[in-house]
């Protein structure tokens, strides 16, 4: 798997992975989700290819005090080849040269195996209750 910055071409392949992979919820519009992160560290927004198709994608932000990641997705199957491993140790790269100290991210409490997943590549539990309000609605 070869790891490079998203071109706009791509949107429709990763839209089509984010589905697959089960990470679009009804509040979110992926089209737009994306046309915002072209707006900020577009170098952070990440695709991973294989055999000239698109397999892995991830979205990291810096925002000058953490990091965050977003839309991590590996197609269900190239699952276990450790393509989520290399897609978060390069989005972890590019963060921590902008001078991030720590990068967050947020798991739905009932994906265990996302969640261990994680564990393995040294997260930890924060302890921490998530809260959010959407200040623009998009329409799915």
């Amino acid at each position: 798997m070869v790891i490079t910055e998203y071109k706009e071409k791509q949107a429709g392949e990763v839209i089509a992975l984010w589905f697959k992979c089960q990470l679009i919820v009804p509040s979110n519009n992926p089209q737009r989700d994306i046309e915002r992160k072209l707006n900020v560290d577009r170098d952070l927004f990440l695709v991973g290819i294989d055999k000239e198709k698109l397999i892995a994608s991830v979205m990291g932000g810096y925002e000058g005090h953490r990091g965050w990641i977003n839309y991590l997705a590996v197609d269900p199957a190239h699952r276990r080849n450790g393509y989520g491993r290399l897609m978060m140790q390069e989005v972890e790269k590019r963060i921590r040269a902008k001078g991030c100290p720590k990068i967050n991210l947020q798991v739905r409490a009932t994906n265990d195996g996302v969640i261990k997943f994680y564990q393995s590549l040294g997260y930890s539990d924060d302890n921490v209750i998530g809260l959010g309000k959407r200040l623009e609605e998009d329409e799915p």
